[in-house]
């Protein structure tokens, strides 16, 4: 099943739709059939890497894999890049050139057994700049 998003004038994802099987690779059509813009996108790639249906284990066929990211409403498409890139969370997170995703200035600490236990998770603080626990 395939799968389109519409981009305005200013490269953010104001729709995503499903298409036909058979308009795989057809977007220029697309276009010029209704005059927007449209980009197809990957269900299963995140990060720039596709993942099995309803799984996070990598396909074997990573030729699927385009565009690095599965194009949501509020995505940019970025030419230069062809990638589909989510929108900022915060303004001190900086993009991964990779995986065309934000990444927080300050690594993600891991949860003790006794915390994972205690359903406790960590929370972005853009104030601190800092990871902190909940609870």
């Amino acid at each position: 099943m395939a799968h389109f998003a519409k981009i305005d004038n200013l490269g953010t994802v104001v729709f995503v739709t499903v298409g036909r099987d058979e308009d795989n690779g057809k977007e220029l059509e697309i276009c010029a059939r209704t005059g927007d813009t449209y980009r197809q996108t990957s269900y299963n790639t995140r990060g720039g890497i596709h993942y099995k249906t309803n799984s996070h284990e990598p396909s074997e066929d990573q030729s699927k894999a385009f565009r690095k990211n599965f194009a949501g409403i509020g995505y940019t498409f970025d030419k230069d890049r062809d990638a589909f890139i989510p929108p900022k969370p915060f303004a001190s997170w900086i993009l991964n050139e990779t995986t065309c995703q934000w990444d927080a200035p300050v690594v993600k600490p891991e949860l003790t057994e006794e915390q994972s236990n205690n359903n406790n998770y960590y929370v972005w603080n853009e104030t601190t700049t800092q990871w902190e626990l909940n609870g």
